[in-house]
């Protein structure tokens, strides 16, 4: 099978890369930092353009990775494909980022592509159950069930995919400002409250195209926030730069760990 990937901001592109050859979908305001592999621009509003161009390529198989914020159509650009789109499009566009994501591989697979996950190009990139980076204490381990269970109540609303909890009470919820927006929240109210960061994907949620990221930066996150541990959920959150996180992790005595 022949791959593309369609690319977004953050490192998770160029690592998909090392799994094999690939073009890069680039779409027109989407800044990608990787290179190395042929390039096919594409634009939101000419859908039928990058189909007929990926077919021409050859391109069978398609894996969506790295960030890429709802786009905004310009009407005077639609090709005709997309026209007739457009009411798909526009439903999709009002449900929630669970509903617009699902919409999106729906219209994938009708056009003919296999859409694939990036754990499953790059298996290594998930954790397997247990510990990561030191041990969490009997607190930290309580504080993460309370905020799996904030998560699991929470996941039927499409709210987000992480929370911290310190002490038993909840510090923060992430919503759609992201995880390092609820870090810096945080870091600015419960500053050493010794927390923990707890990321999962949602019940139900399709990981092709929108599994949980930890980096080295989220683990720097936690710490400036005052927070000692990070769960994150074995084989559902993807660990970028592993190395990277273990060693910033054991610099700042953040404990990291994975559970079912």
């Amino acid at each position: 099978m022949a791959r593309a990937i369609i690319a977004g901001a953050g490192t998770l592109p160029a690592l998909l890369l090392k799994a094999g050859p690939a073009h890069l979908v680039a779409f027109e305001g989407v800044e990608i930092t990787c290179g190395g592999a042929p390039v096919i621009p594409a634009r939101f509003e000419q859908l039928g353009h990058l189909f007929g161009a990926l077919r021409a390529e050859g391109i069978d198989e398609l894996c969506l990775a790295g960030a890429m914020s709802r786009p905004r159509f310009d009407p005077s650009a639609l090709d005709e494909e997309t026209k007739a789109l457009m009411p798909r499009l526009m439903a999709a566009m009002g449900q929630g980022d669970d509903g617009l994501l699902s919409s999106v591989i729906s219209l994938l697979e009708d056009e003919g592509f296999a859409v694939r996950a990036a754990h499953e190009l790059r298996p290594d990139l998930v954790a397997g159950e247990g510990g990561l980076a030191g041990i969490p204490t009997e607190r930290q381990l309580a504080d993460a069930a309370r905020a799996r269970a904030v998560l699991a109540a929470l996941g039927p609303l499409d709210v987000g995919q992480g929370a911290i909890v310190a002490s038993g009470q909840v510090l923060g919820i992430e919503t759609l400002q992201g995880t390092d927006a609820m870090l810096d929240f945080v870091g600015r109210t419960r500053p050493g409250s010794r927390g923990v960061l707890v990321k999962r994907p949602k019940r139900g949620q399709d990981l092709r195209v929108d599994m949980p990221v930890i980096g080295p930066d989220t683990v720097r996150g936690a710490a400036d926030a005052g927070l000692a541990g990070i769960e994150i959920a074995a084989g559902g959150v993807l660990l970028l730069e592993r190395r990277a996180v273990l060693a910033e992790a054991e610099a700042r005595d953040v404990a990291i760990w994975a559970t079912p």
